[in-house]
């Protein structure tokens, strides 16, 4: 990222990187599938005949408790009949018709899709609970948090009873900044100035540290009356996860003139240039043949500004120009099973560290924090390329002369030339962009690698071993310490970018 903005430095008047919005999904895991279901029906008592009944008690107990928490705090109790309603713009204007700044602002009632349970015949015959979907009643518990602001906790009232979170990061840093004292201009859940940044950027990553369990556990107990002990259903608390997460990097420009000058560039660059194999790259996946899933791109004008947004499967990053003056890099995390994350597991009895699929939970979420910041800046360091302001002279001249290193000299490279190209291909390719590639990776992908007799394939490694050597004397790739991995600089990744370019340019839109 940081080519990026030492590129526009003259503009970039700050970077903010932290969650924007964040969903949290509780879920009661002992009455989440059938069998479980089953047990806890058999311990407080219940026969199937009597299910639908008892359920609809238990619901009912939920709604009374939501219109008594309403009514003793004076706020509206309201029945919204469509589930596409936007209810969060009620829910705002609520809060500014009656001056409501903390607390309770509304509970809003709606029928909405949910995954329940209900009781059906199975393949022999039998009557058995069967989890399927179907629509049940849902409150949602608007709130004026202190920390939070406008934020919300959906309930559903049917069994299994489960919950959703959601809230914004960028309303509590406005929040936490307020309160500091520290002065900024915010435009609807974007800063297009801050006084100081670093204080921001420090508050900002509280949110990635915080005890999230506890403070959801106060919620679910506020909206859940089925928790208490005085319920008699000794129900385990509630298993947090994150359903969804949008982690955003901010590039703050100066004034809407300074991006609008750059951005038409980068939103061209982002359709035209970015293959499916960049997206994999951004969102830190493998992009060899066993991939099968879909990658797709889609450029949108919205009310907020220009819009560019690669989906990979259910996982996404985007790129938008938010309030005119803020260059905002999105990535968003709906799967987290996609991701891997290094844990100590035991596999046929052996205990050891391994990557494993990165799970939804709270405790998973430092793991998910360093996905999304590095997708963010990956995604910005490939458009630091983007309308480079000097001739591409001032980038290949300096590796088109001989070098010394170490008292050892090394020979000019020859940007442009076929044998050239070909290695810069290699090195660029984005399947070495995380781990990075060894000696063999280039032979194979060379075709140099075929040679059956060991001496020969000695020598080849040695011309290997050479011209890797060529390439670090010109700073183009470094090694990896203790590995034998290399990776590419960020000035390699300019001048073989250029390069390549270059080769691939049009001779009669140059002459023109």
């Amino acid at each position: 990222m940081d080519a990026f903005i030492q590129r526009h430095q003259q503009d970039v008047i700050g970077v903010l990187s932290g969650f924007d919005r964040m969903r949290f999904r509780g879920t009661l895991r002992s009455i989440s599938y059938a069998e479980g279901v089953d047990r806890f029906l058999g311990a407080v008592g219940v026969r199937y005949k009597e299910f639908k009944d008892y359920v609809l008690s238990l619901s009912q107990a939920l709604i009374d408790h939501g219109e008594r928490v309403a009514r003793q705090a004076g706020r509206p109790f309201e029945y919204r009949a469509s589930s596409s309603e936007d209810k969060q713009a009620e829910a705002l204007r609520i809060a500014e018709r009656d001056g409501i700044t903390e607390g309770l602002v509304c509970v809003l009632r709606c029928v909405e899709p949910c995954m329940s349970f209900g009781i059906r015949r199975n393949s022999n015959g039998n009557v058995a609970l069967r989890s399927e979907p179907r629509k049940c009643l849902h409150l949602y518990y608007y709130y004026m948090d202190r920390e939070f602001g406008l934020m919300h906790v959906r309930v559903a009232t049917w069994l299994p009873f489960g919950i959703h979170v959601c809230l914004n990061g960028r309303e509590y840093l406005a929040k936490r900044m307020s309160k500091a004292g520290i002065g900024f201009e915010q435009r609807d859940n974007c800063f297009v100035w801050i006084e100081d940044v670093a204080r921001a950027q420090q508050m900002l990553s509280d949110l990635e540290r915080r005890n999230w369990e506890r403070w959801l556990k106060m919620l679910s107990v506020r909206v859940n009356p089925l928790l208490g002990k005085n319920s008699g259903l000794d129900l385990h608390p509630y298993y947090w996860s994150v359903s969804e997460s949008e982690y955003a990097t901010d590039v703050m420009f100066r004034d809407v003139g300074a991006l609008a000058r750059v951005y038409p560039a980068l939103v061209d660059h982002a359709i035209k240039r970015f293959a499916s194999r960049d997206v994999l790259r951004f969102l830190g996946r493998r992009t060899n043949s066993r991939f099968n899933g879909e990658v797709s791109t889609s450029l949108i004008t919205r009310s907020e500004g220009v819009r560019v947004k690669h989906w990979l499967q259910e996982n996404s990053i985007k790129m938008y120009d938010k309030q005119g003056s803020v260059l905002r890099v999105e990535t968003t995390i709906n799967n987290a099973r996609r991701f891997k994350v290094r844990k100590m597991t035991v596999r046929k009895g052996i205990r050891g560290m391994r990557w494993i699929p990165m799970r939804h939970a709270v405790a998973d979420l430092d793991r998910r924090v360093e996905i999304s910041r590095a997708a963010n800046e990956r995604y910005l360091e490939a458009l630091a390329v983007v309308e480079e302001p000097s001739p591409a002279r001032a980038l290949l001249d300096a590796v088109s002369q001989p070098v010394t290193k170490s008292n050892r000299p090394y020979r000019a490279l020859r940007p442009v030339s076929p044998q050239e190209a070909s290695v810069f291909e290699v090195v660029l390719s984005g399947q070495f962009l995380l781990k990075g590639f060894t000696n063999r990776d280039l032979r194979q992908r060379l075709g140099a690698n075929q040679a059956v007799d060991v001496q020969e394939r000695r020598r080849q490694s040695g011309r290997t071993t050479r011209l890797l050597r060529l390439l670090r004397a010109h700073g183009l790739i470094r090694k990896v310490s203790g590995t034998h991995y290399y990776r590419v600089t960020p000035k390699g990744q300019r001048i073989m970018t250029a390069s390549l370019k270059l080769r691939d340019a049009d001779v009669a839109k140059l002459a023109a």
